[in-house]
């Protein structure tokens, strides 16, 4: 029997190479995922499928007794990550739902030839308890444009079935080895007993396909639990393409099981308003022959005030800002405000079409300083020869004539008109504050009304605030039991979400300002977030032309009262006392390709050291999926459930979803526990995401829209 099994897997992987039967080479893309939420068009099996770069899916799978919820991400076109979190009825003593988070990794090493099938190698569940944990190796092989095959062999869970050998040996399961789980069991991966796995699926129209395979996970503990039992290694399923972003999956496995899938995906780069809905700029206006020459307009008293309501006016229905304007016969400075355009490029395509037509003839060079809270970003120069000569070729063009400086490096800049501060800006909205992940309840949520603040002192200073007061919502019903041997500086989250009163989120007093060419500063000093007040400084240096940046950053932090009023309260915590300073170098840098990393180092808020790393993939439009991880001098014990923190982010920018530019975006960070080791201080406009989007690596991602 053990022989007719593996004569099974061999020919499952020597079919998928098989080069004789080759109709094309495919790139083996496919919107389906598997039980897992991995890309792939099998059920439990891995294959060497990828989705299309960038693909964003969520995928509900369940069948009798499990729900797995997975998020994946295309985060290059050979590397894919998955986030899960698994719930099984009656797995382990003590619980009568246990639930589990996971991470996989897969990377596509070979690509497929019409001769070679592609091989990637997969991690399963390389961080976590280790239940679903696996690795394996994986060829898929396409056969004309329907049919694609799929072989390989698994270590872990995927080599529990039909041995066909070991690998040096293997930490064995067990819940009394869990400890706190989130470690990297480097040392087992690929290690123990392995066997081979296989299948195939088959495009039968435009909406339906249909997969089998020859499964090698025994479902070992599973069974121990008298959860499920595997009658057979067959698996089947039919799927459904309801639309472009929904699939159906109805399946049968272990030749007694019948489960259900859905999955949810969209991709960043496929805008819901493709293009976008808002209104057309006025076109450039080319000045007449000869005209150029014509400076009669310099010996008239009142043109420069003329000239000067011309631009605001035509900015303003642009819906940008003019902080203020100097002109002189040959050239012309205005200094903006853009609140309204997130794609920076754009808001600068817009002032230069203004003032093409508002400046006398005569003036060529323009040059434009970008304000942000009240400081000079940068400042672009654009000759207006160029700009009447490129309106209607490539942006690319644009982007090679356009000089961005350091506005303290370009020199004097204009000086703020009279009347722009103070200026107050206001906004009330919902907001919504969830809990996942919790144990006892794995999805929580609170629904409240928001109210914020700014006013604008000018010179850099600003106050802000924020209020807010819970509707409906079930955030207070936490109380699970908090095993952090740290001072409790984030974990006692749920103490905050108990108050019914109006609360103060927070309430600050900032200056920002310019410290010398390339370096930017700010202090903040107040309620700074809903857990601490206290004052933050920050440096940091940061060149106009550069992808590199570094920061430092300085905290004094008192704890605030429960209730979110203007109280504070003790450091003293059962974990021990939470320290008055914490702070961070930082290096930030613009890896390319889309790619942008950050590391910082120094003194977390529990009094740890260490540093964390953050890799995110930035799309052009403003999208950003990413993850993090932090280690620091605090032991597993000592941080307990988890390890070390860890977990992913995204960033919507809500002009994608809403088809119009705006500069606000929506922010979500999936932790799997929320813990005490590795927490920063929360402070609002933080220097270097402040600045960034107003120099020239980041405005030339989007430069496409510079003649929008």
């Amino acid at each position: 029997m053990i022989r007719k099994r593996k004569v099974i897997g061999a020919i499952a992987i020597c079919a998928a190479a098989a080069g004789p039967v080759v109709v094309f080479a495919d790139t083996l893309k496919t919107t389906l995922t598997n039980n897992y939420g991995n890309p792939g068009a099998l059920i439990d099996m891995p294959t060497a499928e990828s989705a299309p770069d960038g693909q964003l899916s969520t995928t509900i799978m369940h069948f009798d007794g499990f729900t797995k919820t997975t998020l994946s991400f295309q985060i290059t076109d050979r590397l894919s990550g998955s986030f899960r979190y698994a719930a099984t009825r009656g797995l382990a003593p003590g619980f009568d739902v246990f639930y589990d988070r996971s991470f996989d990794l897969k990377f596509r090493v070979f690509n497929e030839t019409d001769w070679t099938p592609a091989v990637s190698v997969g991690l399963r569940d390389f961080i976590g308890t280790g239940i679903l944990a696996g690795e394996y190796v994986v060829a898929t092989k396409s056969v004309g444009p329907r049919l694609r095959l799929t072989g390989g062999v698994g270590w872990g869970r995927l080599g529990s079935y039909a041995s066909d050998g070991s690998i040096g040996t293997r930490t064995p399961f067990s819940f009394a080895g869990v400890g706190t789980g989130g470690n990297l069991n480097v040392d087992d991966w690929f290690q123990g007993d392995y066997a081979f796995f296989g299948g195939a699926s088959y495009q039968i129209s435009d909406k339906f396909s249909l997969s089998a395979e020859y499964s090698s996970d025994n479902y070992d503990i599973a069974q121990n639990a008298n959860i499920t039992t595997r009658r057979s290694p067959w698996n089947v399923a039919l799927d459904y393409q309801l639309r472009d972003d929904i699939t159906l999956r109805a399946f049968g496995q272990h030749g007694e099981e019948i489960g259900a899938l859905v999955t949810f995906s969209l991709n960043p780069r496929n805008a819901t308003v493709p293009g976008g809905t808002e209104l057309a700029p006025l076109p450039v206006a080319v000045r007449p022959a000869g005209s150029a020459q014509d400076l009669g307009w310099t010996t008239q008293p009142s043109s420069t005030e003329r000239i000067t309501a011309g631009v605001d006016t035509s900015l303003d229905q642009a819906g940008l800002d003019l902080e203020g304007i100097k002109l002189d016969g040959r050239s012309a400075h205005v200094s903006i405000r853009n609140d309204r355009y997130d794609a920076t490029s754009e808001a600068l395509g817009r002032t230069l079409r203004s003032l093409s037509r508002e400046l006398p003839a005569s003036v060529e060079e323009l040059h434009v300083t970008l304000i942000r809270n009240g400081i000079p970003a940068s400042t672009m120069s654009f000759s207006r020869t160029d700009l009447e000569r490129l309106e209607h070729a490539p942006a690319r063009e644009a982007l090679a004539v356009a000089r961005f400086t350091d506005t303290l490096r370009f020199g004097d800049y204009p000086d703020p008109r009279a009347g722009i501060y103070p200026r107050f800006e206001w906004s009330v909205g919902p907001y919504l504050r969830t809990s996942l992940f919790d144990p006892d309840n794995p999805i929580r949520a609170d629904l409240g009304a928001r109210a914020r603040g700014k006013y604008h002192l000018g010179s850099g200073w600003v106050v802000s605030g924020s209020v807010g007061q819970k509707i409906v919502g079930n955030l207070d019903e936490v109380t699970r039991p908090n095993n952090s041997q740290l001072p409790r500086v984030r974990s006692d989250v749920s103490r905050y979400n108990r108050t019914d009163e109006p609360f103060l989120e927070n309430l600050t007093v900032a200056k920002f300002g310019r410290l010398g060419p390339d370096v930017y500063g700010r202090v903040t000093g107040g309620y700074l977030e809903r857990m601490y007040a206290g004052v933050s400084g920050e440096v940091l240096w940061k060149p106009v032309n550069s992808r590199f940046a570094l920061g430092a950053e300085v905290n004094y932090a008192q704890p605030r009262d429960f209730e979110q009023q203007f109280g504070l309260r003790s450091r003293s915590t059962p974990g021990g006392t939470i320290p008055e300073f914490s702070g961070h170098v930082s290096a930030y840098y613009e890896i390319g390709n889309g790619f942008h990393g950050q590391v910082d180092a120094g003194r977390y808020l529990a009094g740890d050291w260490g540093g964390t790393l953050t890799l995110d993939r930035e799309f052009a439009n403003g999208w950003k999926v990413g993850a993090f991880a932090t280690f620091t001098d605090a032991s597993a014990q000592q941080f307990g459930e988890g390890s070390f923190d860890k977990g992913i982010r995204i960033i919507v920018p809500l002009s994608w979803i809403l088809g119009q530019p705006t500069t606000q975006k929506a922010e979500a960070t999936l932790r799997p526990l929320t813990r005490d080791g590795g927490q920063r201080l929360e402070v609002d406009e933080r220097l270097y995401e402040t600045i960034r989007g107003s120099h020239q690596p980041d405005i030339a991602k989007s430069w496409g829209k510079y003649w929008r």
